[in-house]
């Protein structure tokens, strides 16, 4: 390969992203993609495989496009996606069923079982992780007991960004730090036969697929994802990470204590360490290096949420190509006083063991549109600061924290997780951090220039927001309101979780 130039590819959970960064990690061109979440019963959120990877090839053929080059620029390919969930696959690689996302909830009946049992406990001091819904562990005894017949036919039971390598290598194979979603030893990130039988899942051993290096060439591109993705046959392409590993590297979030907080379809709050501290609020997962764990502490109640109100409510038209921008403004314009309207931002769920959902509290005749959208940036901040706050219990946390995600493109709310968290937050000129971490492991792996080790090579701060005292009032008591109908909401929200389960369970009968 003469090319010069990398290619991250970065499949989340709806838009899936293409850029291209010279060896150094500039950004030159990306393209991208949307694919819905399909919900067909409740608690239900899938994609389907073939357009996961339609999306994909069509994102690299645009990214070259845009950079006015074709796929001799390339030297080499990283891969990254969303984490856990299950993309199925046969001995021939064709998916069995719909890929099964991480914001998925059908499990929880799963979970419940488990809970106050040995498995919970085991299950955290050997994997570093309680299960939860969308983990393969519980979606894994879900398909069990309600489609058998899937099981029976897969493989192969896969990760996002391993569907993605199988399409263009023809290579399966995963790395530790998806591979430490539910079944590898925390400390040697190995795995792990006896988590596999904690789970009643032994029997599944050999579906899983090896673990190798996150910056290991694991395979080449194929001839036939040549002819769709514009890449030359041939190209190397690089095993890769879980997003949120990426997004830290891209992002230079990679010194021991440093947070980094990434503000997408998931809430990621997370800290490097140089050894393991398990905690059933957190996931102690291995991270790109030996020697390192990440301790993140997450749930699926983020920016998509505000995905989920423009989808219901319409995209205002006043906001042209600049979405972040006009909202931003919208909300801008309502942030005197104190926060009248409340928001839980639990649509796809949430972070806690009792049943939540997404709630507004607190509307009024004179409420508009951007009272409801302060409300839902502020919810998203508070469950964020929920989970800061959690990690801050135990570790120690240095200096400022880096954000990254959709909630990055908006200074209005990028200024809200300074005043929630009372920490200064640093957003830096990375805009696809994901991405550029994805390419710079596959840049080190072909042996392109540039330093990969140096955590802030390449990366300028463009905004840095300090805590407004006003401000920091304002959301320390939404928070206390906040957590109060959290609690007084629980047995509510109970009840509207049995229905929709019992909703879901009618629609299976018919």
């Amino acid at each position: 390969m003469t090319g010069d130039l990398v290619l991250g590819v970065d499949a989340g959970h709806t838009v899936t992203k293409a850029v291209l960064f010279d060896s150094a990690g500039r950004q030159v061109a990306q393209g991208s993609g949307t694919l819905p979440l399909a919900t067909p019963r409740p608690c239900w959120v899938e994609r389907d495989m073939d357009d996961v990877w339609r999306t994909t090839h069509r994102a690299i053929t645009a990214a070259l496009a845009a950079a006015g080059v074709d796929g001799r620029a390339v030297a080499a390919v990283g891969l990254t996606g969303h984490g856990d969930g299950l993309y199925l696959v046969d001995e021939w690689g064709r998916p069995v069923r719909a890929a099964i996302t991480a914001m998925d909830t059908r499990a929880e009946s799963v979970l419940a079982e488990w809970r106050d049992t040995p498995i919970w406990e085991q299950a955290l001091t050997l994997s570093g992780t309680v299960p939860f819904a969308g983990s393969p562990a519980a979606l894994l005894t879900w398909l069990g007991r309600h489609e058998p017949a899937a099981l029976e036919r897969s493989r192969w039971l896969l990760s996002c960004k391993d569907w993605l390598r199988r399409r263009l290598t023809g290579v399966v194979a995963t790395d530790p730090t998806d591979a430490g979603a539910s079944f590898t030893d925390m400390r040697r990130g190995d795995y792990m036969p006896q988590l596999l039988d904690l789970f009643g899942l032994g029997r599944l051993a050999a579906k899983l697929p090896p673990v190798l290096a996150s910056d290991a060439v694991c395979g080449t591109v194929t001839r036939q994802a040549a002819a769709v993705t514009g890449l030359v046959a041939g190209t190397p392409v690089v095993t890769g990470a879980h997003d949120v590993d990426a997004a830290a590297l891209g992002i230079g979030a990679t010194r021991v204590g440093e947070l980094s907080l990434i503000a997408g379809s998931f809430s990621i709050n997370q800290v490097l360490c140089d050894h393991p501290v398990t905690d059933p609020r957190w996931q102690c997962r291995r991270f790109l290096r030996p020697g390192q764990w990440m301790v993140m502490s997450t749930s699926p109640a983020s920016v998509a949420n505000l995905e989920w109100f423009l989808r219901v409510m319409g995209v205002p038209p006043e906001c042209g190509d600049d979405l972040y921008g006009a909202i931003s403004q919208e909300v801008a314009d309502r942030l005197k006083g104190p926060s009248e309207v409340l928001f839980h931002p639990f649509v796809y769920g949430s972070p806690h063991q009792r049943p939540a959902s997404g709630t507004f509290l607190g509307m009024r005749g004179w409420h508009d549109r951007g009272h409801l959208v302060r409300a839902l940036m502020e919810g998203v901040v508070l469950n964020h600061r929920w989970h800061v706050d959690v990690l801050r219990s135990r570790l120690p946390l240095t200096g400022p924290a880096r954000l990254t995600g959709g909630a990055a493109r908006s200074a209005v709310w990028s200024q809200m997780f300074a005043d929630a968290l009372e920490l200064p937050v640093l957003v830096t000129d990375v805009e696809e951090s994901a991405a550029r971490g994805a390419a710079l492991l596959a840049a080190g792996a072909v042996g392109l220039p540039g330093d990969e080790t140096d955590p802030h090579a390449g990366i300028s701060i463009v905004r840095r927001h300090e805590p407004a005292p006003d401000r920091v009032a304002v959301l320390d008591e939404a928070y206390r309101v906040y957590q109060e109908a959290q609690q007084a909401l629980g047995p509510v929200w109970t009840r509207l979780d049995a229905a929709a389960r019992y909703s879901d369970d009618a629609f299976g009968k018919r």
